[in-house]
């Protein structure tokens, strides 16, 4: 016992530690001026390199060892924690202090280059710095595959989603990939036979829009004491449970677009702002992967912010917001809006029919990229070919294409099937959240998140990592991750089936 309460003891401050990492990144997306890159990247990299010797040092193996050989002394969230400390220490082992300083660094430096190429429509000028990303991403991936003794994309995936299997990830989306073209002209069809929705005339002003994202915030259950809303060039949530910082980007002509993604971001906010107490800084009381995680914001911005219920609330508070006036306020028009389906260039505006597609693209190309079986310079053109079979689209620009996402270039990656694993997970906790407690719509309508607050709060937030994903997704649903009820939510939505 005294062997896992020192492990504890460890990992409290090597989490802390990570905290304040986490707080230096947010930082430096939103107000950190240009100059202070180098500095913060030396910051960040000694700080990586504190976490990793905090891991990697003798005593931890040998306390281990003392842990498991009296693990009956163990309660159950006691095991939970420890299973959990051995995942993340194989991970710390499998590299050594120099490379994970190296890694955080061209990470940095990497993004550092993306916040100037990205609107300069440059991929030429990130192409070195992100290859000394990749090449990083590499070799760690197979260091960690042979010790682990897996597939090279799982051995990263690893770190998002535990326990993820690249195989499994591969039927899923080949099936959907299967399933949205045809279902995706049906729906294009039926919302040309019926009334075209209107978009509401702008401008919007910024500051009008930071105070219709404030109130919808707080009526999802935030609480400003614990957080702040800010701008970055991509949006995100960060920060600690005690101090959750939620970023957006504004655009004077669509208040919509900042509006959801203010709703999605809260919903991740949600999930760290609840997560279990009293094990506040230990792994098992950390959120359960990022498949979780994307589910926890997309049940609140695409299962329940674009209910009917919901939207026919917020198109009242908008209209009031910006002095609307005529049809293009009504709730009907609003909801005509939000499930307009489109396809397009950009993944984080992408509605919910035509995301997955998105994702499924990045999630093959990230995988031939770390394989080695395509080169970075091939990148633009494979992206622009990929997208154009999935969605009948090409980009004009590698703005519009490659240069997009931050994830590849701040070092993040085997990360992005999780967003549709997660929207798949949000659809199928929805549905079981609306027949555990049959006032959720109602409540909605009202603009009250509390009933289905109230119940992912007992039934995923406070359950932390103490589960695996499937394991979670049984307890509270019946089954295990069910791609065919996303399906189904898509039928019900989009085409009344």
């Amino acid at each position: 016992m005294s062997a896992y309460l020192a492990l504890e003891k460890k990992f409290r401050r090597m989490n802390a530690i990570g905290e304040a990492s986490g707080v230096l990144g947010w930082d430096m997306s939103t107000v950190m001026p240009a100059g202070g890159a180098e500095a913060r990247m030396e910051q960040l990299a000694a700080l990586s390199g504190v976490q990793h010797e905090i891991l990697t040092s003798s005593e931890v193996k040998d306390l281990f060892d003392q842990a498991l050989e009296a693990k009956g002394d163990l309660g159950s969230w006691q095991l939970a924690n420890l299973r959990e400390m051995q995942r993340i220490w194989r991970h710390a082992t499998a590299l050594d202090g120099d490379f994970v300083e190296a890694q955080t660094k061209a990470g940095k430096r990497c993004e550092m280059i993306w916040r100037e190429a990205r609107p300069n429509n440059d991929f030429a000028s990130i192409l070195p710095a992100m290859k000394e990303v990749l090449n990083l991403t590499q070799q760690e991936a197979k260091i960690k595959a042979e010790l682990f003794e897996c597939d090279t994309y799982d051995a990263l995936l690893d770190h998002f989603e535990p326990g993820g299997k690249s195989m499994r990830i591969d039927a899923i989306f080949d099936d959907l990939a299967a399933f949205l073209p045809d279902f995706t002209q049906a729906v294009l069809e039926k919302q040309a036979s019926e009334t075209a929705a209107v978009m509401p005339d702008g401008p919007f002003s910024l500051k009008a829009q930071e105070e219709l994202g404030r109130e919808m915030i707080k009526a999802v259950g935030f609480d400003f004491n614990h957080g702040r809303l800010d701008v970055s060039l991509h949006p995100f949530c960060g920060g600690v449970p005690d101090d959750i910082r939620i970023t957006t980007r504004y655009d004077e002509t669509d208040f919509m677009t900042s509006l959801m993604g203010v709703l999605h971001e809260t919903g991740h906010a949600m999930y760290e702002r609840n997560l279990p107490k009293e094990w506040r800084l230990q792994p098992v009381g950390a959120a359960r992967g990022m498949t979780m995680h994307e589910s926890q914001s997309l049940i609140i911005e695409m299962q329940a912010s674009r209910s009917q219920e919901f939207v026919s609330f917020v198109a009242e508070k908008a209209k009031s917001a910006f002095a609307g006036q005529g049809a293009a306020w009504s709730a009907d028009n609003m909801q005509r809006i939000y499930n307009k389906v489109k396809p397009d260039f950009i993944r984080v505006d992408a509605d919910e029919v035509t995301y997955p597609a998105h994702v499924i693209l990045r999630y093959r190309l990230e995988k031939e990229l770390i394989k080695g079986s395509m080169g970075l310079e091939d990148l633009p053109q494979a992206w622009n070919d990929g997208l154009e079979k999935l969605l009948g689209i090409r980009p004009p620009n590698d703005t519009l294409g490659c240069l997009q996402d931050i994830h590849w270039y701040d070092g993040a990656w085997g990360y992005f099937p999780t967003y549709t694993l997660g929207a798949m997970a949000a659809a199928q906790l929805f549905a079981a959240a609306k027949t555990a407690v049959p006032e959720i719509p109602s409540a909605l309508a009202q603009g009250n998140f509390k009933p289905l607050m109230g119940w992912l709060n007992e039934n995923v937030h406070a359950w932390g990592s103490f589960l695996s994903t499937d394991e979670l997704l049984t307890r509270v649903t019946g089954h295990p991750l069910d791609p065919q009820v996303f399906k189904a939510h898509l039928k019900s939505r989009y085409l009344d089936v």
